[in-house]
């Protein structure tokens, strides 16, 4: 039903659009027969107006993946550095919260694990929303921040690195077997606020998958049962994303950035001094304004690298309808 709803919607999109682009040209044509020079400049001025819309089509057309559609996981981790990457990790995460707010989209925060001083060292978030993760999935990899750091009495400029990895809620019609014997669970007291309970009580639980090597961590709720079941559906969701990456070709390069959270391995620079530029690596995409992007203002290097992933032209190249 979820998947006939987004053809329809598709659909009557697109018819919408031709029966408007339709009614404006005929509306050209009687300007220009009657003389009517301001019809003219009105019907053009609304078929400008379409471009918007019929980019935001194209996009709907890329995320058009197996679990595009779904519910995701973002995690962050910061990286060598102490102090200053663990404030970079926090300003990412407050990053793709603005982001999803923006997009109407529901963020719950599933772990957080905060740093000595400031930042956090890790993060944990899930993101409700129509194609939440199609829309993140190429936010996976190192993210680079350079600044004057406000941790340092000298006032000297600092790099920072931190990783991002995005992954799909794992549909419940999709069976993934995980063997006893695949995996460890750990159980521990939670971190930060929630009350006496959560602070002395086991509560929080970590599985680790044994072949793989992959952590998931949970300590959201009070109950370790509750923070079990979400932390199991995370697995199962790694999981699945590693199978679907096996099956894309084009993720090959995103699977290359998994190495260490340093130089060589970032997919965006976020250079707030000496200058104000935020540039992604891999499309060559630019923004003068890190602020904005900092923000939650990612569409237009979200709509870049899933036109790049899919071999498509730009979305601007398609949307120009002069």
């Amino acid at each position: 039903m979820r998947e006939r709803q987004t053809l329809e919607d598709n659909i009557n999109a697109i018819n919408g659009l031709s029966s408007a682009l339709e009614d404006n040209v005929e509306l050209i044509s009687l300007g220009e027969e009657e003389g009517d020079e301001s019809v003219v400049q009105e019907a053009e001025a609304a078929i400008r107006a379409m471009r918007g819309d019929i980019a935001d089509r194209q996009i709907e057309l890329l995320l058009s993946g197996e679990a595009d559609a779904n519910d995701t996981y973002v995690e962050i981790h910061a990286g060598a550095g102490g102090t200053e990457s663990q404030d970079w990790a926090s300003m990412l995460l407050r990053m793709y919260t603005r982001w999803a707010e923006r997009r109407k989209m529901k963020v719950e925060v599933l772990e957080v694990h905060d740093g000595e001083e400031a930042g956090i060292k890790s993060a944990t978030i899930l993101v409700r929303g129509h194609n939440a993760y199609g829309w993140l999935k190429t936010e996976s990899g190192v993210h680079r921040l350079v600044r004057i750091s406000p941790f340092d009495s000298n006032a000297r400029r600092h790099t920072s690195f931190a990783s991002v990895w995005v992954y799909p809620v794992v549909d419940e019609s999709i069976d993934i077997a995980i063997p006893d014997s695949d995996v460890r669970v750990d159980t521990y007291r939670a971190s930060g606020a929630g009350g006496q309970h959560v602070n002395t009580t086991d509560s929080a639980v970590r599985i680790t998958h044994l072949p793989t090597g992959i952590v998931v961590q949970c300590q959201q709720e009070r109950s370790q049962h509750k923070n079990r079941a979400t932390a199991w559906d995370m697995l199962r969701a790694r999981l699945y994303e590693e199978e679907l990456k096996k099956r894309e070709e084009a993720v090959t390069a995103t699977e290359a950035t998994k190495g260490d959270i340093g130089w060589g391995n970032q997919i965006r620079s976020y250079v707030l001094q000496p200058y104000q530029m935020v540039k992604d690596l891999r499309t060559g995409t630019e923004s003068p304004s890190p602020q904005d992007v900092l923000d939650g203002g990612l569409d237009e290097f979200m709509k870049a690298s899933l036109s790049q992933r899919v071999g498509s032209g730009p979305v601007e190249e398609v949307a120009d309808i002069d």
